[in-house]
């Protein structure tokens, strides 16, 4: 054989048998077969076997079937990120002519989809007020097809009665889908407390470290799976093996990260609310969030990421200059990571309610709270300093 031909077809010469901690990261797009007649396309490969690298290698589906495990899910599709986690169950549910129902609280980007590209594809999507709880049933149609829930919402952090959405939804026929990301899929148990679809972004506490992008969508039972995974297949949702494999890192230091977190974060959470100035802390684990009480009912923790309101005597530029006086504190989006971030939101939407750019979110990382303090301390003097 010529020396060329050996380099693109190569024999394997290093020795088998190497037993590793780590997953081995599989990257490839072509699958080989040993027969034509085994030759499929199909994204089922506990049934078929791999097909096809644009439906998971080893790497993707060994991250998908730990964080199904964790959710109790009957499969997990692992795709880009948690953006493309929400399209995947919208396209997937709904079709033209259908109606979905979202929270008023949802994460801004599946908001923007609901307006954009669904409205173009003829969906219509309604949004609703995240505490209605079983109130719910009043705004399912005969074409409804879809209950969105997030639990907290995103930045105001109201906590929903998932269970009674569920249960109105259910006797309408209708599925339910969670953002579950705030929990990480193990704060809040989706499927027990009766969600159909439980998606997540991994980017943020799986990933733990802000340096990958990915997303989760778990199904709890085979009817959602093949429909799930028929949308998936088409829409080509393929996922860096690389990423993959940091986020199966990340999930084993999970738990300790997710502990001292939640410790940290309420900490914070509960020092600010003494500070002068402070309207509100929304935290969940705080009385003073909308929905604490189903908090209470229904979640094992809390998170890092929780927001504060200022008082109305506080203008949109000072807000602005506290967060730019923070030093430690970094500006920027997403949340999860090891390192604390704050975001102010001008803009911010919800029906009944005007926050005129006085509410702040915080993400606490990893850092040693007195320190963390101490940066707050000082972005709230400068705060008051400026006019």
């Amino acid at each position: 054989m010529h020396w060329r031909t050996r380099l693109v077809q190569p024999q394997t010469l290093a020795r088998g048998g190497f037993a590793s901690l780590a997953v081995p990261t599989h990257r490839g797009s072509t699958v080989l077969f040993e027969r034509q007649a085994d030759v499929a396309d199909d994204w089922r490969h506990r049934d078929k076997g791999y097909t096809y690298g644009l439906y998971g290698t080893p790497t993707a589906l060994e991250l998908g079937a730990r964080v199904g495990q964790l959710e109790g899910a009957l499969h997990t599709f692992v795709v880009p990120g948690g953006q493309a986690a929400i399209a995947l169950v919208y396209l997937a549910l709904c079709g033209a002519g259908s109606h979905a129902l979202v929270p008023h609280s949802a994460y801004g980007p599946n908001k923007e989809m609901a307006a954009g590209m669904l409205k173009r594809l003829g969906i219509e999507v309604e949004a609703y007020d995240p505490l209605i709880g079983a109130g719910i049933a009043a705004l399912i149609r005969p074409n409804t097809a879809l209950v969105w829930t997030e639990s907290p919402g995103s930045v105001t952090m109201e906590v929903q009665d998932v269970p009674a959405i569920c249960e109105a939804a259910h006797a309408r026929g209708v599925p339910v889908a969670l953002d579950n990301t705030y929990a990480a899929g193990v704060l809040f148990d989706a499927f027990a407390h009766g969600v159909d679809i439980s998606i997540q972004a991994l980017t943020k506490y799986v990933g733990g470290h802000s340096d990958l992008l990915l997303g989760s969508v778990s199904v709890r039972d085979a009817a959602y799976k093949d429909r799930v995974g028929d949308t998936f297949k088409q829409l080509g949702l393929a996922v860096s093996p690389d990423d993959c494999s940091l986020a199966l890192r990340g999930l084993q230091t999970l738990g300790l990260r997710l502990e001292r977190l939640e410790a940290s974060a309420l900490e914070i959470a509960r020092w600010l609310a003494g500070q002068p100035g402070i309207a509100t802390v929304l935290h969940p684990a705080l009385p003073s969030c909308p929905g604490h009480e189903t908090w209470k009912r229904d979640f094992s923790g809390s998170a890092s990421v929780f927001s504060v309101l200022f008082d109305d005597r506080h203008s949109a530029r000072q807000i602005e200059a506290f967060v730019d006086a923070l030093r430690l504190f970094k500006i920027g989006m997403s949340w999860g990571g090891v390192t604390s971030l704050a975001l102010v939101y001008p803009a911010l939407e919800r029906p009944g309610r005007d926050y005129a750019g006085r509410l702040v979110r915080l993400n606490v990382g990893l850092e040693e709270c007195a320190d963390l303090k101490a940066d707050l301390a000082q972005a709230l003097t400068a705060m008051e300093q400026a006019r």
